[in-house]
């Protein structure tokens, strides 16, 4: 959660916002924008962080990625997250394939439906976390 708030951190600095602006594009509190930034967000919902990364991606967009140098997006995280002319397709959220992935299975789901996913991977987690305290070691 901490390098996942700095990234944005360093993204919104980037882009001249504040932390209120961006909050305001993204439709959360700025309370929400400070505790994530601050990597205290573990109980950030999914949704909230897909809403600000959103509201950064878009505001990014705007760029021309041809003014923005390697280093910069090496030093931002962008890798990825500008468009180098190849079609862009979708902006990922974290460097992990797999959470992205879940990301993905969340935004393709009706809005009624994305409760019902969030309620399986919460007793999933919550069972696979009671197995691995039961292992011996």
């Amino acid at each position: 959660m901490r390098e996942l708030g700095g990234q944005l951190r360093r993204v919104r600095g980037f882009l001249g916002l504040s932390q209120e602006q961006v909050a305001r594009l993204a439709g959360v509190s700025q309370g929400a924008m400070s505790r994530l930034e601050a990597g205290r967000g573990l109980a950030t919902p999914l949704f909230i962080v897909i809403k600000v990364h959103t509201a950064l991606a878009d505001a990014l967009r705007a760029f021309d990625p041809e003014l923005v140098d390697d280093q910069i997006r090496q030093t931002l995280g962008l890798d990825g997250f500008l468009d180098n002319g190849n079609g862009g397709g979708e902006i990922p959220i974290t460097r992990d394939p797999e959470l992205d992935e879940l990301v993905q299975l969340y935004r393709g789901l009706p809005e009624g439906q994305r409760r019902t996913l969030i309620a399986i991977m919460r007793a999933t987690a919550t069972s696979l976390t009671r197995a691995s305290r039961a292992l011996p070691g």
